[in-house]
């Protein structure tokens, strides 16, 4: 099972680039942790230390989109495929979540104000960028398992439910794992949005916002993407063909 697994990641990080893209991330990441570092030791505050938790939330879903598409466990095991995309779309709306910590910028004592903006947007980008590439892995599994359209379509709902999900997470504070520890609370919650969408129209209007936000950004992404992938794999071609003569 080990070198089926790393032949296998090896050949996902070779073929897309994701060896580039990972070491990307981990800038990023990196990036952000500097940032909050430096706050911390200049007003000796643990303001924004949650900044850590929600970006260590919006890695898990690129874990498990990695994890499926390296085994593509759809021609595999289906109990654990689909086990793992409920655990991918569980979590998943943590990754969008955390543009949603804007709302804790507001003027403190000890450090400029445009300074924890830069800090809480770096931790929103890594957000925002760990679940368009996680949503990125789920449409090329969907897309060629099934259609193009219904890739398309796949990607329109998850925006949905994620979007409905950080409504839940930052208006309601329910969080992923309420769903096991709470599960009729939370689903009675839902039930009432659900049955009375005129009572809630607040609800809808916030879910209905950031799904054509979101939907916007990763459509963009997802293009640029594409011609990156496509140049990526034309060089390989090219530098292959050089070795070959």
């Amino acid at each position: 099972m080990a070198p089926f697994f790393i032949k296998r990641l090896h050949i996902y990080f070779k073929s897309y680039n994701r060896a580039g893209v990972a070491t990307s991330f981990s800038a990023s990441m990196l990036l952000s942790g500097v940032l909050l570092i430096a706050r911390i030791w200049k007003t000796g505050e643990l303001t924004y230390l949650f900044l850590i938790w929600n970006l260590f939330l919006a890695v898990i879903p690129l874990g498990v989109s990695t994890l499926l598409t390296v085994y593509r466990l759809h021609h595999r095991s289906k109990l654990v495929s689909y086990t793992l995309t409920g655990i991918w779309l569980l979590f998943l709306p943590n990754a969008f979540y955390i543009i949603t910590d804007l709302f804790h910028l507001y003027p403190r004592a000890g450090v400029p104000q445009w300074f924890d903006l830069v800090v809480i947007l770096s931790f929103a980008w890594n957000g925002i960028m760990l679940g368009c590439a996680s949503l990125f892995d789920m449409h090329e599994l969907i897309k060629a398992r099934f259609s193009w359209l219904m890739g398309w379509l796949f990607v329109g709902v998850t925006l949905f439910l994620s979007s409905f999900g950080i409504y839940l997470g930052r208006f309601e504070r329910w969080n992923s794992w309420d769903l096991l520890h709470h599960p009729f609370r939370l689903l009675g919650d839902v039930f009432q949005f659900v049955i009375e969408p005129q009572v809630y129209q607040g609800v809808w209007a916030v879910t209905l916002c950031y799904m054509l936000f979101m939907w916007v950004l990763y459509a963009t992404v997802y293009q640029l993407t594409r011609v990156g992938a496509s140049r990526f794999r034309a060089e390989l071609v090219a530098d292959h063909s050089k070795k070959s003569r």
